[in-house]
């Protein structure tokens, strides 16, 4: 376990420079959200490939996705800190290759081995998070990770719109390296734990099925009605082999003596309901991230600043509201927060899809900020119900997972919207370049993203209101004690 037991919470306090460096590591993701769907248009300009862009987000997601349950593991046999600081390594690496790429494909792959990164930092940051702090101060802690996310929100879109306006597109990449080293530096030197070593297995073949069957399945959807007809044999091959391989999957993590994804975190509901919640947060967050720029800058003909700029307010929302859902949820539960917050979370995005017709910047900024507003209330309580229900040793997995089926819902949700936006483009002869058709596109992209809102509000409600699986879910302690399973 963590060796820090201080009291207090801020910069100033014992556990200070951990709370500065775990910033640190979240503003490398944070800042990835937004600075690289604003320099889209440029990339493509340079090396081409519009019609593979959302992989740029899928690949990434998806490997981001993929490798959170194996440092999910890890971190509850090795520890947290070396699995962050790999993380960060690999982060590093991919930002360097990224910022060099010749070509669509190569920036696509070195994407992947960025997102294999960011599969290690942002749950990392979380676990420990939930280590250090009692579930009364995570609420606090709350508000100064949201507010890297606030800075990011602006500092992102601006950077990455200044770096496409200078025709520079490769430094949003190269930015990465001074952050990547400063946080490594202030994990080294503030971070300590001590662990209890004890032999464990790491579910590799579950680790490798799992890549194949998500690979497979996000293909599929990204390439159907694009690349290939939805009816075709190569659309029905690929959905095939990826749903074999997720059967093949679950069979195996049967009879694996340490599943990568144990068969608990699914049966219980409160976990189940929660993960299934942040699946439906990360759909609708990286469904406008990489469309928003996009639809302004070519119906528009909005600046890639602007643009970026718009999308920022999306940012600024959440962690607004991230930062009071302690508040909330300490006085009506964490239920009944997340339905507050979805319910804020439908009303921006049909307010977005409505509004589509008649591209405006600040109309679109003021839906992304409704948006954020609710999807600040729905993934910190969310999240901090399943970390509160379970032990040290569990609590690894159980936030990988929560962030796991975040990325999934991202990864997949973008494939899916990606594949709408095409089926449309490819209706038009060069209709990525046509200000109408991008704005047919982006509605039916909006609506897509209000539908997973909708659907998300189903797996809240079903989330449990009372005390059989955790008899504090609906009003949690203010001491900081523990909170333990039901």
């Amino acid at each position: 376990m963590t060796a820090v037991t201080a009291e207090g919470v801020g910069f100033r306090s014992r556990r200070g420079p951990i709370l500065i460096a775990l910033m640190l590591s979240t503003g490398l993701v944070a800042i990835d959200s937004t600075i690289v769907a604003t320099a889209v248009p440029s990339i493509v300009d340079e090396i081409g490939g519009f019609s593979s862009f959302p992989w740029l987000f899928s690949a990434y997601l998806l490997a981001q996705a993929v490798s959170v349950p194996v440092y999910a593991k890890l971190s509850d046999v090795v520890g947290r800190k070396p699995v962050l600081l790999s993380g960060i390594g690999l982060f590093l690496l991919g930002s360097i290759l990224c910022g060099v790429a010749w070509s669509m494909p190569a920036l696509i792959a070195f994407r992947v081995l960025q997102g294999l990164g960011a599969g290690a930092v942002l749950p990392m940051s979380m676990t420990v998070v939930g280590d250090i702090y009692s579930v009364a101060e995570r609420a606090k802690v709350q508000g100064y990770l949201a507010s890297v996310w606030a800075l990011s929100s602006v500092v992102g879109p601006t950077l990455g719109g200044v770096f496409a306006s200078f025709g520079i597109w490769r430094g949003i990449f190269l930015v990465n390296i001074p952050l990547c080293l400063l946080a490594g530096w202030m994990l080294i030197r503030s971070f300590h734990e001590s662990i209890e070593r004890t032999k464990h297995r790491v579910d590799y073949l579950g680790a490798i099925l799992l890549t194949l069957a998500l690979s497979l399945l996000i293909l599929g959807a990204l390439g159907g009605g694009q690349a290939w007809a939805w009816d075709s044999f190569i659309s029905l091959a690929i959905f095939a082999a990826g749903a074999l391989l997720l059967a093949t999957f679950i069979l195996a993590e049967r009879s694996a003596a340490e599943p990568i994804l144990p068969a608990w975190v699914v049966s219980r509901r409160l976990l189940a309901t929660t993960a299934l919640t942040s699946a439906g947060v990360g759909a609708v967050m990286f469904g406008l991230t990489t469309y928003v720029p996009t639809f302004l800058e070519g119906a528009a003909k909005t600046s890639p600043i602007l643009a970026g700029l718009a999308l920022a307010a999306l940012t600024i929302g959440w962690p607004i509201s991230a930062s009071q859902a302690g508040r909330f949820y300490f006085r009506i539960g964490f239920r009944n927060t997340a339905l507050l917050g979805i319910s804020v979370t439908v009303i921006g995005t049909a307010f977005l899809a409505l509004t589509a017709a008649a591209p405006n910047v600040l109309v679109v900024a003021t839906g992304c900020f409704v948006v954020g507003l609710g999807l600040g209330l729905v993934a910190t309580p969310s999240l901090i119900a399943a970390q509160t229900s379970v032990e040290w040793n569990e609590r690894g997995v159980v936030t990988g997972t929560n962030l796991f089926a975040r990325s999934i819902g991202s990864s997949v949700g973008v494939a899916v919207f990606g594949a709408v936006a095409n089926a449309i483009y490819a209706r038009v002869p060069g209709g990525e370049s046509d200000p109408q058709t991008i704005v047919s596109a982006s509605t039916a992209v909006f609506i897509a993203v209000l539908v997973s809102a909708v659907l998300t509000v189903v797996a809240i409600i079903a989330m449990p209101a009372g005390d059989k699986e955790s008899n504090t879910l609906k009003m949690p302690a203010k001491d900081g004690s523990a909170i333990s399973r039901g």
